[in-house]
């Protein structure tokens, strides 16, 4: 898949690399969730309304002309649907539209790929894929485009902050844990070696030049986040002052973060209506009609900002200004199992992601891989095993469109066989696979995309744990 590069200089956007994306089942499923964005209100509007509006006029004449009046006004109410679909659409056309602009499609010499460029989108056009590509989104792509509109209450609104601090607040505050860990230890290092050194001058190293900044790069712990959906903890951690990495298999995810990090305008662009698809269990007509506004913040000029600060502000030890952010768009089993990701990262955060793998054994081999020696793994979420009814060897792959099992070289989480373990089982095997865990709490109340004025309550009660690389 293709990867975006970490922010340089003034740019602090997400990019993708100037190498286009060959392989024709890769730009198959690439086209297939741009195609099911701008499917998105077509299909909403029918499910949603027309269908509802159909089953109203079957009912008697006297039942209709009494739902249609007040305090009921069912077709108003419909009205309302459409309206908020429309709104969720203008987002979901704008994925697309920068979407085109971002994951450049180069071409090939199969003529059944069907992959070149699609045209240009002027600013307020209808983006149009080309002819070949359009309709090809199959249900479920559709299903994905209205879930990942969805999340977008829990990742960029002001209301899914709580949400946020449940899931990602014990990431960041495992990680600033380990920052100050790391920098007493270093403190403690230096004042040895100032003993050792007999007053001769010398900086904690042993060098002969003061390295005032040690504190600096000591803090710049680089976290990678694997899962990282719509990108909103990378985000957090780079403005924390973190190296982030996330990295995401699904091209909706892709897509629609790469849109909000870098291609909204301002806070507050967007207004989306998560609710609106399902008419079951609201206690009144306008929680089903709520709205949000995406995004809470202008990721660009948050970054711009705190790097002003920055430098009008020199920081001082303790402080550890802004980050960097980057992205990959791959299988993590294959992409973070190479020799080039050996002992490179400080900690991986892992929320709500252990779950997804088939084979969990090769989840934790390949992060234990990429930590470095005393690295973290940091663990938060609920174990609701992805492909548990898939059946055997039918998994992960398909419905990401990266090709059938091959049995002569690893395909990632396609690869064949999967188990689940309970919660306790899954640390035992986190400490026989070369960690120790180091802390561990469970039923720790995490809502994903949740609503709370539903008649309906649903939370997991997830674990958390954080285990160091032996």
């Amino acid at each position: 898949m293709a990867e975006t590069q970490p922010p340089s200089g003034g740019d602090n956007r997400w990019e993708v690399s100037d190498d286009a994306i060959q392989d024709p089942e890769e730009i198959r499923v690439l086209f297939c969730a741009l195609d099911s964005f701008l499917q998105y209100a077509k299909v909403s509007h029918f499910n949603c309304t027309h269908l509802r509006r159909q089953s109203f006029y079957a009912l008697s004449q006297d039942d209709w002309k009494l739902l249609a009046a007040k305090p009921f006004s069912y077709l108003e109410t419909l009205d309302r649907v459409d309206e908020a679909i429309e709104s969720n659409a203008e987002l979901a056309r704008e994925i697309v539209r920068f979407g085109l602009e971002s994951f450049r499609v180069g071409g090939s010499d199969d003529a059944h790929a069907h992959n070149e460029e699609a045209a240009p989108v002027a600013p307020g056009a209808e983006p149009k894929l080309p002819a070949h590509w359009s309709g090809v989104a199959k249900h479920q792509d559709v299903d994905k485009a209205r879930s990942t509109l969805r999340q977008f209450l829990r990742d960029w609104t002001a209301a899914g902050a709580d949400e946020r601090e449940k899931s990602y607040g014990p990431v960041m505050r495992a990680l600033a844990a380990e920052r100050i860990r790391r920098e007493e230890v270093a403190a403690t290092a230096a004042e040895a070696a100032a003993t050792a050194n007999d007053g001769q001058g010398h900086n904690a190293t042993g060098g002969d030049s003061d390295d005032e900044d040690d504190w600096y790069y000591r803090g710049r712990l680089k976290v990678l986040v694997p899962g990282a959906g719509l990108g909103r903890l990378v985000f957090d951690l780079c403005l924390a002052g973190y190296e982030a990495e996330g990295n995401e298999i699904s091209y909706h995810q892709l897509l629609a973060s790469s849109y909000i990090l870098n291609f909204t305008r301002k806070a507050g662009q967007h207004t989306i209506y998560p609710w609106v698809h399902s008419f079951s269990n609201h206690r009144v007509r306008e929680n089903h009609l709520r709205s949000y506004a995406v995004p809470d913040v202008h990721p660009g000029q948050a970054i711009v900002d705190a790097s002003m600060q920055q430098m009008q502000q020199p920081l001082q030890p303790g402080q550890h200004g802004i980050g960097t952010m980057s992205m990959c768009a791959a299988d993590f089993l294959c992409l973070y199992s190479d020799a080039e990701h050996a002992e490179v990262y400080d900690a991986v955060a892992c929320v709500f992601f252990l779950d997804t793998a088939p084979n969990l054994i090769r989840y934790i081999k390949t992060i234990r891989h990429c930590l470095k020696p005393g690295g973290l793994l940091i663990n938060i979420g609920p174990l609701l095993w992805h492909f548990e009814n898939n059946p055997p060897g039918n998994h992960g792959r398909d419905d990401d469109g990266d090709g059938e099992h091959d049995a002569t070289t690893s395909t990632g989480i396609a690869d064949p066989g999967s188990f689940e373990l309970s919660d306790d089982e899954v640390r035992a095997l986190v400490e026989k696979l070369g960690f120790t865990v180091v802390t561990h709490e469970t039923g720790v109340e995490t809502p994903y995309i949740h609503d709370d004025q539903s008649l309906l309550q649903t939370v997991y009660k997830s674990s958390h744990w954080v285990a160091r690389k032996n």
